[in-house]
């Protein structure tokens, strides 16, 4: 969850509460900059606010029960002249259903609508707001060191267990210029770790282009001048191409940093997830980068307790996480979401036993990341400060290893030296866990 405000003076008071993933997160971004743009004082504290604003997740029902909670929560401050404002997946996705569910809401806007936003907050504030929201007009909440970056919007694929292009609609990717220009501005604002985002990052362009464009922007974007690198996340696996990888072999501004969600590792379940590829081509694929790329790293997610899913299923996955070895795993209990495939499947796995068999992956991935965290002791690393933790008397940092969000863990640094957030420095590991890395500053 992110609270975004800046202290500045403005028309109107507005408490903005940004939930979701980093997607929402950049949408949140553009809103705040189109009401930055027309002079309001965004405020941390909702009982100063005339305006209560969420941009809500609804992919799992857990996102859907935190949005609501949100929403209550703020409704609780609503006064007479105090306006409440929910936008994003739960105001697309449920619509109809949600305005009558919570009244206290004054407008639902959904995601669908954000072209005409300036028209819809002028009809429920009685303002006259102007202009539109813009990727390269947005309020920048990140630290300044990193930006997301968000290269396309909805998706092409049709997973049976995803809501997404149910929320987000089909494939439609910004164009290659307007992407390097906003890379270009957070290059000149001092910005490091550029990381590229979308439903499905390596499907990037063919709407626009009729090919997979994701290598061409990559050209356009490395082509900058600057100090910077560049991560991509969320790929599908089945179009992380020889040339993709040959790119990120050869060019020292993208970090070799490979997110790609494969969900499981057996045929039958794939196939009942519609997901393209398969074990065997998995395997290849993972053996591929680490051959091309020696020090890749490569992250996955996996879903278990999926429809037909059998115990058997989850120990043949669990060694072949034994073989492929991913640095970064994270796994999830299937979730039935309405309107989706998978929601048609039988429920047959309780949630005792999907717990049970999350647990057993998590452990196995305990293993493995503490076996790979060890090879690591006494070497040399580059990597940038992203904070101080008072605990520990030691600045957080992350190098091309981990990426933002705390999803990868981080590197505890004992430094010589005082640091500003951003500051690259040189540090040797001298102690490790299964997700974290201790170094010194050298």
């Amino acid at each position: 969850m992110y609270s975004i405000f800046v202290r500045r003076e403005r028309k109107m008071k507005i408490y903005f509460i940004s939930l979701g993933c980093a997607k929402n997160k950049v949408d949140s971004e553009m809103i705040i900059g189109l009401l930055e743009k027309n002079k309001n004082l965004l405020v941390e504290d909702p009982r100063e606010a005339d305006i209560l604003m969420v941009n809500t997740c609804a992919f799992i029902e857990s996102a859907r029960k935190e949005a609501i909670d949100t929403i209550l929560d703020l409704a609780s401050y609503k006064t007479e002249n105090k306006k409440l404002i929910v936008v994003g997946c739960l105001s697309q996705r449920y619509y109809d259903e949600i305005t009558k569910l919570i009244p206290e809401v004054d407008r639902f806007i959904r995601i669908d609508e954000y072209g005409d936003i300036t028209t819809i907050l002028n009809g429920v504030l009685n303002s006259n707001f102007k202009g539109h929201i813009s990727p390269l007009d947005k309020h920048v909440g990140t630290p300044n060191y990193m930006r997301y970056i968000k290269i396309a919007e909805g998706c092409l694929n049709r997973c049976a267990f995803c809501a997404i292009p149910l929320i987000r609609g089909r494939l439609n990717s910004r164009t290659i210029e307007s992407i390097t220009d906003e890379v270009r501005i957070a290059v000149s604002e001092g910005a490091y770790e550029i990381n590229l985002i979308s439903q499905d990052t390596t499907k990037y362009g063919y709407d626009l282009y009729h090919k997979n464009a994701i290598v061409d922007l990559l050209k356009s974007v490395c082509s900058i001048e600057g100090d910077f690198r560049v991560r991509l996340l969320y790929l599908y696996p089945d179009i992380v191409t020889d040339e993709l990888i040959d790119f990120i072999k050869n060019n020292h501004k993208v970090m070799p940093y490979f997110d790609i969600p494969i969900q499981h590792s057996e045929d039958k379940l794939l196939d009942l997830m519609k997901r393209r590829g398969n074990r065997e081509y998995l395997i290849n694929l993972c053996h591929k980068i680490r051959k091309e790329i020696p020090n890749a790293i490569l992250r996955t997610t996996l879903i278990v307790g999926f429809p037909y899913e059998t115990r058997e299923d989850v120990n043949n996955l669990l060694d072949f996480m034994s073989e492929i070895k991913f640095d970064r795993l994270g796994a999830f209990t299937f979730s039935s979401e309405e309107g989706t495939l998978a929601a048609t499947y039988p429920e047959e796995i309780s949630e005792d036993e999907k717990q049970r068999r999350y647990e057993l992956v998590m452990q196995r991935q305990e293993e493995i990341s503490e076996g790979l965290m060890a090879t690591a002791m006494g070497k040399e690393i580059d990597c940038f400060i992203t904070g101080y933790d008072e605990n520990e008397f030691m600045y957080t940092a992350r190098n091309y290893a981990f990426a933002p969000d705390d999803v990868d863990g981080m590197i505890y640094v004992a430094a010589k030296d005082e640091h500003e957030l951003g500051d690259r420095i040189k540090a040797r590991i001298v102690d490790y866990d299964a997700y974290s890395f201790t170094a010194e500053e050298v």
